[in-house]
């Protein structure tokens, strides 16, 4: 059975097509159901007016002709542009609303000439466009811009949604994206890339138990930066303790330890003040995950504190200042991986360690692979990918989580999800989608501070479903 929270490729799309037919059911019904759904949505969503049907010559063509036709019978005014004659550009004029059939989720080469040109003309109109399947000119796969592409206000697709529908730039050009099931189970196909949502990773969470107590929900370690950085990781071990874990320690030094100490009152701290001191902290057997990185600095301490926690074997979370100070030695990093590992870059970041090209989905899925570490490529369209080829595209992220700290609440979220003893691609799901959630919930003017306070709104949303 295919998975509710599967991705279908381009390829897997086109297998689903031809199983289903081989199952017995005609491509004009699958038409025909295609047809309806974009035409109800359309009937729903807009006000009876001028469409204007833009057709290509494959099946999406084929589809938008049975959306024309069942518009018309219900009363819109309906004009059919058949792509593979000229584009007249003029009957844009007054139109109210474009159907966009040129191309489906198959398109593998750049749109050009009178193509790009029809393309560019119905963007430059403003008129809303709903697209069929995909927005003509998107790469299905990747999210590429295939030379110029249609801006869909909606678009209707059909199975699963396709990963070039959720990655940048093809998330800017999807609009408001609806999936319609036409018939078509997939039951054939073993998918690898999932939408990042409850669906994938709920039967792992870590949901407390009536005889749960603070000492069988985790023990999360966060390695806190010296006294002039200590934000970073206190927003970290909240986040950790918002996420669940039953207790939270910051292990700092002397000299900072003070500010911790003011600033936080359920996070416990630790000071250390050389590696003979960590070694015996990271040895207690009730310290089940651990952090490095936020506000660490990039420094030699850093790398080889880094180091330490990797040989113990536990759950490990690496961020920001672990990350960046590997730069020049990827391979000892990669070497020291052995146990459950969480890496959480940015693009920056990313591109100090891994000298992988490419789209966001094969570099991250390369990056796994590489350090044997599931590897959370952060941005509005995060990638979670991990060493067994696993990939999970997060969805949910609003724009103001473009802020100061945020990444640092995230990996926070993530160690307290590890320290409960969700395994690491689950847990770095799981934490990616509270993390936004919770965002969401609060809305614009967040800050980093905010994030950890509505955690608890989200983690109710999953208690309920």
């Amino acid at each position: 059975m295919l998975h509710p929270a599967a991705l279908l490729t381009a390829e897997e799309s086109r297998t689903a097509d031809r199983d289903a037919i081989a199952s017995g059911i005609a491509q004009e019904i699958l038409m025909e159901s295609a047809g309806k759904a974009v035409a109800d949505l359309v009937c729903r969503k807009y006000k009876q007016g001028y469409v204007l049907v833009v057709c290509g010559t494959g099946n999406n063509g084929g589809d938008g002709l049975v959306v024309a036709r069942l518009l018309k019978n219900k009363g819109w005014n309906v004009v059919v542009s058949e792509m593979d004659k000229a584009f007249d550009p003029a009957l844009l004029d007054d139109c109210d609303l474009v159907i966009d059939a040129i191309f489906g989720t198959g398109l593998s080469r750049n749109t050009e000439g009178a193509l790009a040109k029809a393309i560019a003309a119905i963007n430059d109109s403003r008129i809303p466009v709903v697209a069929i399947d995909i927005a003509s000119g998107i790469n299905a796969d990747t999210g590429e811009v295939m030379g110029t592409a249609i801006r869909a206000a909606d678009t209707v697709t059909f199975v699963r949604p396709k990963p070039g529908q959720l990655l940048l730039p093809g998330k800017a050009y999807t609009g408001e994206l609806h999936v319609y099931d036409i018939g078509i189970t997939g039951n054939k196909i073993a998918a690898t890339q999932f939408l990042n949502s409850p669906a994938l990773w709920q039967h792992s969470f870590p949901f407390p138990k009536a005889e749960s107590h603070k000492y069988t929900r985790g023990h999360a370690l966060v390695i806190g930066g010296g006294k002039n950085t200590t934000g970073a990781a206190r927003l970290a071990a909240m986040g950790a303790l918002r996420a669940g874990s039953g207790l939270v320690s910051i292990a700092c030094t002397l000299e900072s330890l003070p500010v911790y100490a003011a600033a936080l009152t359920a996070v416990m701290t630790t000071p250390i003040e050389n590696l003979s001191q960590l070694q015996t902290l990271i040895e207690d057997k009730r310290i089940t995950a651990m952090l490095i990185g936020p506000g660490c600095g990039v420094s030699e301490t850093t790398r080889v504190q880094a180091l330490q926690l990797l040989s113990h074997k536990k759950p490990c979370l690496l961020d920001a200042d672990a990350i960046s100070v590997f730069k020049t030695n990827a391979k000892s990093l990669f070497a020291a991986i052995q146990g459950p590992v969480v890496m959480t870059p940015h693009e920056g970041e990313f591109a100090r360690l891994f000298r992988v090209k490419g789209n966001r989905v094969h570099r991250a899925q390369e990056a796994a692979k590489q350090s044997g570490a599931v590897i959370v490529l952060k941005g509005n369209d995060t990638v979670i990918a991990a060493p067994d080829g696993r990939i999970a595209i997060n969805a949910n992220a609003p724009v103001w989580l473009a802020t100061a700290g945020s990444g640092d609440v995230l990996s926070g979220i993530i160690t307290g999800l590890l320290a409960q003893g969700m395994p690491a691609f689950e847990a770095a799901c799981a934490g990616v989608w509270l993390h936004g959630e919770a965002a969401s919930h609060f809305g614009p003017g967040l800050i980093a501070e905010d994030i950890e306070r509505i955690i608890p709104t989200a983690l109710k949303g999953l208690y309920i479903t």
